[in-house]
């Protein structure tokens, strides 16, 4: 076929409808690419009020260019430049194409998901990124991929005159594993072990949005006791994460009695976890059609841990927010406004501390969480670490609220037979979308079906969208602000880098 250029007439119609219904209210959710026998096909996810809504253009074989959607809308940026490295597609316009998953040389084959192909092994192409600020004193300090502790593998490029950070940039590739290509030619039920996998510390969200999608595809019902209990491993999963990001916040404020105290308390949780299915991170429990089957741990021994561990936690959360040397610490750093946090649709706690209110437990109720409902926390619009950490703190007493709702539920409806967990999924073919709300924020999948055989899935985490967020949260801080500021988003690098 002969090749077309960037201003295709289809093109073109596809990217101003999507910039059109995104400039009436709906809120971009992702730009994502498929290979296939005729080109690549584009897909923009929008939610709009309470349903999710796609438009698709397809490029076809021998197009190189497509029109950038990121001066329009910023949040299009990211997602534009994963196109770039897996599709070799380049976005014209786009403000700053850099690599983002992959930096491959201008010669190297793209892996192109959806083509199902093995793919030859390709070397990163490590040259160094363009100056960004320029001046006497202004220098680049290259912070990671490396650091201390225990953190995942990104690199953040600050360029400073001293202090201050007038411009930050990440580099994630380090960590970037070929999630997407490995889906290929999978079974609906091996799927299911990869998606854990995908972002570790949301093991269950994805594993959920992923079954989600194959579920609607197969015009599947889950039965309502597997529904409350991916609820119950969702909260759990909840609480960890949102412990983690205080943990690190203490650590960071050098609270070492605080530090430990949280650190203990996850750790509970986290053995919690394993009790009640075998695995820390809740994986085994979400499968296509429902639950591998019911909690080993019975649910007076549930309760009398989750009583005992929320008392102790409200005891020491109350001690850490009355502590002006921690308040103050995160009082006022890295402060996302409303407008800036609004035009990039903000996902889950970076979101919901700027004034957002996406929740899709709320907006698109899934599961257990259409009876159980799920409560609406006072708004804290500050945008600022302090704000995260308190949207945060309301989730995790919303979580044990949450949980004990399942686990009463669990017992009005207590049977044993493994057949009222879940119901089968006949091998089908199609594509559909899947959703939770991770602790990070909104996940979506897109899945697409042959004869049960899967032909792509796109991840897509919270982590992943509110990442192009981070360098917009600098505006008044110092290098000493990162790690905080890094905590306070409570990022996945690999549910980034995919």
């Amino acid at each position: 076929m002969t090749e077309r250029a960037f201003d295709d007439s289809m093109t073109r119609s596809f990217v101003d409808g999507v910039a059109r219904r995104v400039g009436l209210g709906a809120r971009f959710c992702g730009l994502f690419g498929s290979a296939c026998e005729g080109g690549v096909r584009l897909t923009a996810v929008m939610a709009d009020k309470e349903k999710l809504t796609t438009q698709r253009v397809l490029l076809p074989a021998g197009t190189h260019e497509f029109p950038s959607l990121a001066r329009r809308i910023p949040s299009a940026s990211w997602y534009e430049r994963e196109l770039r490295d897996l599709f070799g597609l380049e976005p014209v316009d786009h403000p700053r194409p850099d690599p983002l998953v992959f930096p491959f040389s201008d010669d190297a084959e793209r892996p192109r998901p959806g083509t199902g192909h093995v793919r030859a092994p390709v070397e990163p192409d490590h040259t160094p990124l363009d100056i960004h600020l320029r001046g006497e004193g202004v220098f680049t300090i290259p912070y990671g991929p490396v650091r201390s502790g225990v953190f995942e593998s990104v690199e953040y490029l600050v360029e400073t005159p001293g202090e201050d950070i007038p411009h930050l940039r990440t580099r994630i590739f380090y960590k970037h594993r070929g999630v997407e290509a490995r889906f290929e030619g999978m079974t609906v039920d091996d799927g299911v072990l990869l998606a854990e996998r995908c972002e570790g510390v949301a093991s269950v969200a994805h594993a959920i949005a992923y079954c989600g999608a194959i579920e609607r595809m197969a015009g599947t019902e889950v039965p309502l006791r597997a529904g409350l209990l991916r609820v119950l491993h969702a909260e759990l999963e909840r609480v960890a994460n949102h412990l983690d990001s205080t943990i690190r916040h203490t650590e960071g404020a050098g609270q070492a009695v605080a530090f430990a105290r949280l650190t203990l308390h996850k750790e509970r949780v986290q053995r919690l976890r394993a009790q009640l299915c075998g695995s820390r991170f809740g994986r085994g429990v979400v499968i296509p059609g429902g639950a591998s089957g019911p909690p080993r741990l019975g649910s007076s021994a549930l309760l009398d841990v989750l009583g005992s561990l929320e008392s102790d936690l409200r005891s020491d959360m109350r001690l850490l927010l009355a502590t002006p040397s921690f308040v103050d610490r995160l009082r006022g750093t890295g402060v996302v406004p409303a407008d800036i946090a609004s035009r990039y649709g903000s996902l889950g706690p970076v979101g919901r501390g700027s004034g957002q209110t996406n929740d899709v437990r709320v907006a698109r109720p899934y599961d257990g969480y259409r009876r159980l409902g799920h409560q609406i926390f006072e708004e804290r619009d500050a945008g600022d670490a302090l704000a995260r950490q308190r949207v945060r703190v309301d989730e995790i007493w919303s979580s044990f609220h949450l949980i004990r709702q399942c686990v009463d539920g669990l017992e009005e409806l207590s049977e044993p037979e493994r057949a009222m967990w879940s119901t089968p999924v006949e091998p089908i073919s199609g594509e559909e979308l899947g959703w939770s709300e991770a602790p990070q924020g909104e996940v979506l999948y897109l899945v697409e079906l042959s004869e049960g055989r899967l032909v792509r899935v796109k991840p897509r985490s919270a982590s992943f969208h509110n990442l192009a967020l981070f360098p917009l949260a600098f505006p008044k801080d110092v290098l000493t602000d990162v790690a905080f500021i890094e905590a306070s988003f409570g990022l996945s690098i690999a549910g980034v880098a995919g």
